[in-house]
Formats: C-alpha cells, sequence, structure tokens
C-alpha cells in the first residue's frame, strides 16, 4: 500500500469506527454509487516492498471511500469565531449585491436611457450564476473549500469593479454577468465552509446567523443603494465589495478551514486528476440549453416579438439539448455534474421546491418593491429603503428565532409551513396597494412579508441532514442552482409583466404619452412625473398605471410562495437533533 493510502487509512482509523474500518467504509461506497468492488486476483495482503509500488486499485478505492466519511476536524472557541465573521461577510457581501442595485436601478436606467434592460441587470447575473453553478458543487467535493471560495470571489470582485467604471448598458451587463460568475460558488461555498466547521445539531444556529446577516444585506440592500444613488452615486453600490471583501478574504486565507470530508493539499497535480472528474461533456451540453432558454425569454420580452425566427429557434435549440443533458447525465451516473441518485431522492427535490419557491419570491420582491415607492409614491431612492425597514426587521428576526428554536427544538417542518404561507397571504395582500394606500397597510403587510424568515434556510438543513457527507457540497450547489436558475428566470418573466402591463395601462390611462416613451424614462420619481407636463390631470393616470403594473408582478409572488407551502408538506416529520441511525453498510 502506498504512503498516500496509508495516511487515508491512518485518518479513517482515527474517527471511532466499530470494526475494520476500510471494509466499513468500502460497504459505504458501494452502497451510495451502487459499484461493487473486490480485489483483483492476486491481489492480498501488501507486500513488504508493497510501499516501493504504484497505488493499486484497492488502495484508491480506500482513498476514494475515505473522501465519503465525515471529518471530525471541527472548529471550536475564538477561531469559529473569526471564521463565522469571515464567512458571514462574504454572504452579506453576496446577498447586498443581488438588492443594492433595485433602487439604483430606476436610476441606472435613466443614466443608460435603457429601461428595457432592466430585466438583464438581474437576468444577466443569475444566468451566469445558475449555469455554472452544478459545476462548482463538483469542485468543492473533489477540491478544499477555502481556496476555491477564494478563487470565486476574487472573479465576483473584478466584475463588480466593472460594474462600477461602467460607462455603457452594456458594460455594466458584461459587469454583472462576471459578478455571478464569481457568484456561482460563493453562496454554496460559504454554506459548504459552515457544514465542515461545525457538527450536523449545531448547523441550524450557525447557518441561521449566517442568512441572517445575509438576509439583512439582501433586504438592507434597497437603502444603502438609495443612499449612494442619491448622496454620491449608484456606482459606489459595487465600489463597496471591494475593500470589505478584500479585508474578509485576508481573515478567511490565514484560519484553518476544515473540509468536511477529508480531501488533499491543493496542487497543479490535483487539479489535472480531477479534470476529468468534473463532467465537462455534461457542463459543456448544459450551459448552452441554460443560455438559449434564457435568452429566448429576454429576446422575447424586450427586442423581438415572441414569434419571431430568433426567438423561437432559441427555444427549440434549448428544447433539443436539455433532453441530451439528461441522458448524458443519466449514462454518467454518480459521476454526473447532477447525479440524478441523489436528486430522486424526495427530500431532495421536495427541499429545492421548498427553498426555491420562497427564494423565489424573495429575489424578485426587492427588485420591484422600490419600483412602487418610488414611481408611485413618489419618494427618492433613500427614503424607498427606509419604507423597506419593516421588511428587513421582521425578516431578520424570524431567521434568527427561527434557527435558534430548530437547534433546541430539532424539527424544522412547522417553521417551513408558516414561513411560506405567511409570505403566500403577504404577497396576496401587497399585490392590493394603489398610489393611496395608507403607511400602516404598506408596514404591516411588510411585516407578514418578513415571515419568510422562519423558513427561507429550513430547505438546506433537511437536505445537510439527509445527504451522506460526500455529497453535501453536491446537494448544496444543486440546491442553490435551482433558486438562482429560477431567479433568473423569473427576473425575465417580472419584467415582461410589469412592462406588458404599464404598455396598456398607458394606453388607458394616459392618452397623450407615448408608451415607449414611459418605458425609456425609467422608474425613478421625477423620471415619471416628467411624463407629462406639470399639473397635468394625466399624471395620475401615469402614477395608476405603473401601481397596476407592480400590483401584477405580485401575482407572480403569489404562485412561487404557494408552490413552497405546498412542498413544505412533503419535508418530514425530522428532529435534526438526532444522530442518523447508521444503516447497514454505512460508517
Amino acid at each position: 500500500m502506498g504512503k498516500a493510502a496509508e495516511a487515508q487509512t491512518s485518518r479513517l482509523s482515527a474517527s471511532r469506527l466499530d470494526g475494520d474500518t476500510t471494509s466499513s467504509a468500502v460497504s459505504m461506497l458501494e452502497k451510495e454509487t451502487g459499484d461493487h468492488w473486490a480485489p483483483r486476483e492476486g491481489e492480498g495482503e501488501p507486500t513488504q516492498d508493497a510501499e516501493n509500488q504504484e497505488p493499486s486499485a484497492s488502495s484508491s478505492t480506500e482513498i476514494i471511500a475515505a473522501e465519503n466519511v465525515e471529518n471530525t476536524d471541527y472548529v471550536t472557541g475564538y477561531k469559529l469565531g473569526l471564521l463565522l465573521v469571515s464567512v458571514t461577510t462574504f454572504f452579506f457581501l453576496l446577498m447586498l449585491d443581488m438588492s443594492i442595485i433595485s433602487t439604483a436601478i430606476p436610476q441606472i436606467t435613466s443614466d443608460f436611457h435603457s429601461l428595457e434592460d432592466i430585466g438583464w441587470y438581474t437576468g444577466a447575473y443569475q444566468l451566469t450564476s445558475a449555469t455554472l453553478q452544478p459545476l462548482t458543487g463538483r469542485v468543492y467535493t473533489r477540491v478544499s473549500a477555502k481556496w476555491v471560495f477564494l478563487f470565486f470571489f476574487f472573479i465576483f470582485e473584478v466584475g463588480s469593479l466593472l460594474c462600477a467604471v461602467s460607462q455603457s448598458s452594456v458594460m455594466f451587463i458584461i459587469g454583472r454577468a462576471v459578478a455571478g460568475m464569481g457568484s456561482s460558488g460563493l453562496q454554496n461555498g460559504a454554506l459548504t465552509v459552515i457544514s465542515g466547521a461545525v457538527p450536523m445539531e449545531k448547523r441550524p444556529i450557525y447557518m441561521s446567523i449566517m442568512m441572517a446577516f445575509g438576509q439583512t444585506g439582501l433586504i438592507t440592500g434597497p437603502l444603502i443603494g438609495g443612499v449612494f444613488t442619491q448622496y454620491v452615486t449608484w456606482r459606489w453600490c459595487f465600489y463597496i465589495n471591494l475593500p470589505l471583501g478584500g479585508l474578509a478574504g485576508l481573515f478567511l486565507s490565514v484560519l484553518h478551514v476544515p473540509d468536511q470530508t477529508s480531501k488533499p493539499r491543493v496542487s497543479f497535480k490535483l487539479l489535472r486528476e480531477i479534470i476529468p472528474d468534473l463532467d465537462l461533456v455534461g457542463f459543456a451540453i448544459f450551459a448552452p440549453a441554460a443560455i438559449m432558454f434564457l435568452l429566448a425569454l429576454q429576446f422575447g420580452s424586450s427586442e423581438y416579438p415572441w414569434s419571431s425566427s430568433t426567438v423561437i429557434g432559441l427555444f427549440v435549440g434549448a428544447g433539443v439539448a436539455f433532453p441530451i443533458f439528461l441522458y448524458w447525465e443519466y449514462r454518467e451516473g454518480d459521476k454526473a455534474m447532477i447525479p440524478f441518485s441523489m436528486i430522486r431522492k424526495r427530500i431532495v427535490w421536495v427541499s429545492t421546491l421548498q427553498f426555491t419557491g420562497l427564494a423565489t419570491s424573495v429575489f424578485i420582491g426587492a427588485q420591484f418593491l422600490p419600483i412602487y415607492f418610488q414611481s408611485v409614491k413618489g419618494v427618492g431612492p433613500t427614503l424607498s429603503g427606509v419604507y423597506m425597514l419593516p421588511n428587513i426587521l421582521s425578516s431578520v428576526l424570524f431567521i434568527v428565532m427561527s434557527g435558534a428554536l430548530i437547534t433546541r427544538l430539532g424539527y424544522y417542518l412547522p417553521w417551513a409551513v408558516v414561513a411560506s404561507a405567511g409570505t403566500t397571504v403577504a404577497a396576496g395582500l401587497i399585490s392590493t396597494w394603489a398610489p393611496d394606500t395608507e403607511t400602516g397597510l404598506w408596514i404591516g403587510y411588510q411585516i407578514i412579508y418578513g415571515l419568510r424568515g422562519c423558513g427561507i434556510q429550513v430547505g438546506l438543513f433537511a437536505l445537510q441532514y439527509a445527504l451522506p457527507p460526500a455529497q453535501s457540497a453536491l446537494g448544496t450547489a444543486f440546491l442553490i442552482f435551482c433558486q438562482n436558475f429560477s431567479a433568473a428566470v423569473f427576473a425575465v418573466v417580472g419584467n415582461t409583466i410589469f412592462t406588458q402591463t404599464l404598455l396598456k395601462e398607458i394606453v388607458r390611462l394616459a392618452p397623450s404619452v407615448d408608451p415607449q416613451a414611459a418605458l425609456a424614462a425609467g422608474g425613478s420619481a421625477e423620471a415619471v412625473r416628467s411624463l407629462v407636463p406639470q399639473g397635468s390631470p394625466e399624471l395620475a393616470g401615469v402614477i395608476q398605471a405603473f401601481a397596476t403594473a407592480f400590483d401584477t408582478v405580485c401575482y407572480m409572488l403569489i404562485a412561487c410562495a404557494g408552490l413552497s407551502f405546498v412542498a413544505s408538506f412533503g419535508m418530514g416529520w425530522v428532529d435534526v437533533r438526532k444522530k442518523k441511525e447508521p444503516e447497514k453498510g454505512d460508517v
């Protein structure tokens, strides 16, 4: 047996396993992968000169088996605190970047005269993030999470810089796409880092803390973006990522970050070895399919008629490529970028539906709520952010409270149901907002909307508990992929609903206003009110048209949250405080 294999075997021996560690680990590997290993003819006990030989198939299997055994090298004390602060800072900036643009979008569209591009400002980010997400899951299963995480954050920072110095709408969209590429490995990476740092029974509270601050970034983003847009420049919405991210990256680079399973040290040799295991063929099929589908949605909603050959051709191309991708993934088995053996487990796809439906409702809501406050209520970017404080504070409160109680009480199902039901009801109430909606009503409805915090992290807890350590990173990546892909699709769908409703309502309520001029004006209070002469009786019609367009988008939020509510009941009555009972062949 080679030295590398001996090192892995010694790690296995330290894991307090019953009986023969290696055989148990191999049994577990066989159970998870469906492959059965037996020594080849002539193999047996290692000879005296075995250390001078290349590792055999059996030693390779032992190494792979070791990767399926959970590492118990957890972080404690002040080191855990520093690690949590660093990763939470990254998570905060990531969530902040997703929403800080919302109050800046009206001004950006006015500066670039590009209201028709509003879907791309979020869609380009979500497109690249969702496309790369499954591939990053494969990377995290083989390479140290710390260095993979820092690599993707560097790309994210480059994208932020491009957005900050953009001179045109096209350049800004490119910057958002690059930032999205970086984000593809950050959200799931942050969750993977925490999973390796603390034991299962403590993950709910630590992940809740991280996600609470992340939700703070997601919800305070409009307020911060409003301040920058109104008093400095919207470009600082992206400059802010550079110093804060650089400081957090410096701390993380010197901290010990344990992996959930044993992994070799990062080297060029390791990178050469894992490339064949990344399912690059599957990625090469999946990426064009996803891009063609999202491009078809974007082009059909803005530049081309839905019946045009360009849009139809893109839909057809995606429709042809996607079944080919599914066949390839099925053929690859557990080596696939998205293993079917994992996603066909009920807890995986149900948790994914619950998480995706709820998160999509949150993301789209964060994009359009500032449009309502600015275009309809007529306030500036800063005050529109202040008007969203009830949403912010209630969400953070419910996230931290639910995380602490799940850790103490153990059961996550009730929180998922309450969160989804509350969000569905709140979206329905928000869809009644009009130009004359009273302050008490829009504050109260946002507090109810904050109930989503009770269950925004529950799908992740369920997935972490149900999957073995070797599939934890893959499962997390799949969950975040579905969330980002759904957000990318519904960002475009939401923009289409908004713009088409606005065009129809402007013609009906303000006939003298050119509908295309209304689109080009953007969503800022000043731009909307400049569409008609001062004192014009048609101003009320213009404002009502924007209010109706916003309300129509809320119907989509109701549907997404409703899907999450239905899926919640399939997550099972599980106590995460209890250790999973080992099955035959498990470690």
